[in-house]
């Protein structure tokens, strides 16, 4: 089973692609969606549909698993990552993925894994974007 992991945002997007087979996980491809704080917020909102489409169709997974949504003080940022997660789940919606939802701390027990600065990665990895050029979108692959 391949299963795509979402970590939802606005500004950043975090997925990975895993393998699930005889007990066992293995990572595919992981990386980030990221907008600028330039563009408008429904352009945003358009390049990450249309990026998580690009992933779907890439790694054709069956399923999706998204970070449930985290509602601290900041009011302003939780309704724009909603509206990121709206239509993350619409990509999903549309190519037919079933959704499930966790919250990080279930995450966390489950991998075994801390969820790390996904604006590090962006920093760090140098990848080729499989994304059009406005949006800087960078994925580590590791299918053969």
């Amino acid at each position: 089973m391949v299963i795509l992991g979402i970590d939802p945002g606005y500004a950043i997007v975090g997925f990975s692609v895993l393998k699930y087979e005889k007990h066992k996980f293995t990572t595919f491809a992981y990386g980030i969606i990221s907008t600028s704080a330039e563009e408008a917020f429904e352009n945003r909102l358009k390049y990450i549909y249309q990026d998580m489409n690009t992933i779907i169709s890439k790694y054709k997974p069956e399923c999706m698993a998204i970070e449930k949504l985290y509602f601290n003080t900041n009011q302003k940022t939780v309704i724009n990552v909603a509206q990121a997660r709206g239509v993350i789940n619409l990509s999903a919606a549309i190519n037919d993925l079933p959704i499930s939802k966790h919250s990080a701390l279930t995450i966390v027990e489950t991998s075994g894994l801390w969820l790390i600065d996904l604006t590090l990665i962006g920093n760090v990895l140098t990848s080729e974007s499989i994304s059009s050029p406005r949006v800087p979108m960078l994925p580590i692959d590791f299918t053969l």
